[in-house]
């Protein structure tokens, strides 16, 4: 695993490629608006006009796009199932359908090309930081071939099959948004009744409800800051298609329908898809009564 290709340098993409490259890495990036790409050439990445370019010598191919439609095109429209050399490995790290990443899988190998779907947890820290949790779904040799740099991006887990990356990513958005919504309730409990909310959670430090969500999202509620993180587009994204695969698997997730409908509401209700996740803690304010 000399040579990697990147396709997807957004928010959580660029990082992701400087520490490869940090570590030495041959990397050639390519991004659907090149300009957010261009950056990454300064530390010494490849920039591609073309995925089919990108992939092309490529012994380890990673996704980070925004849904399954868009890793889809990736692979057939854009021909990179057709011109990545056969014995690759594509890892995508986009959050998609469970379905999605299985369909993947069958098509890569029918071009003789290894698959994992591996989605991440942690936001842009954790993809500066190097510190994502790394979900991934596949074959356990295909796992022990690119385990060595998954580990240079955070905490890879094989944690089953083709698609059990997918629905451990779902998993985990159930939590966080679970969790998002009621640590906005504890905040604005505290707020609205004169306390000093940053000494509340330096108060919880360490107790049973502390959490890296109560802590740094909890910041972001006090200080009104919602620049994306992980945008709230895509927890809603998330949450659709985790309520799709618990009614494939016959499955109500109350809690989880109750948040899906909060984030649509910020979504699509409040025309706040760009903001940070952190900002239904604004959805919770805008249900209390006026005056």
């Amino acid at each position: 695993m000399q040579t990697i290709a990147f396709l997807g340098t957004g928010l959580m993409g660029a990082p992701m490629v400087r520490n490869l490259l940090a570590a030495g890495y041959s990397v050639t990036v390519w991004n659907r608006s090149i300009e957010k790409a261009l950056p990454l050439a300064e530390h010494g990445a490849r920039i591609a006009e073309t995925p089919a370019a990108a992939v092309s010598k490529a012994d380890l191919i990673f996704t980070m796009v925004t849904d399954g439609a868009a890793v889809g095109a990736l692979l057939e429209d854009h021909g990179v199932a057709g011109a990545a050399p056969k014995g690759a490995i594509v890892v995508d790290m986009s959050s998609i359908k469970p379905s999605e990443a299985e369909a993947h899988a069958a098509l890569l190998e029918s071009h003789g090309i290894d698959h994992l779907d591996a989605p991440v947890s942690g936001g842009t820290r954790g993809a500066t930081e190097a510190t994502l949790a790394i979900m991934a779904g596949g074959k356990a040799e295909v796992f022990a071939r690119a385990e060595p740099v998954l580990r240079l991006l955070g905490r890879p887990v094989l944690v089953g099959p083709s698609g059990s990356g997918q629905r451990a990513k779902l998993a985990n958005q159930a939590i966080v948004a679970a969790t998002i919504g009621i640590v906005a309730e504890a905040m604005l409990l505290m707020a609205k009744g004169g306390a000093d909310v940053d000494r509340f959670r330096e108060a919880l430090k360490g107790g049973f409800a502390d959490s890296i969500i109560l802590q740094q999202h909890g910041r972001r509620m006090a200080a009104g800051d919602y620049a994306p993180g992980g945008r709230s587009s895509l927890q809603l994204k998330d949450l659709n298609n985790l309520l799709e695969e618990a009614t494939s698997l016959g499955l109500e997730l109350p809690i989880s329908a109750l948040q899906q409908t909060r984030y649509d509401h910020l979504v699509h209700g409040m025309k706040g898809a760009d903001l940070d996740h952190a900002a239904l803690y604004l959805e919770l304010e805008a249900r209390q009564p006026k005056g």
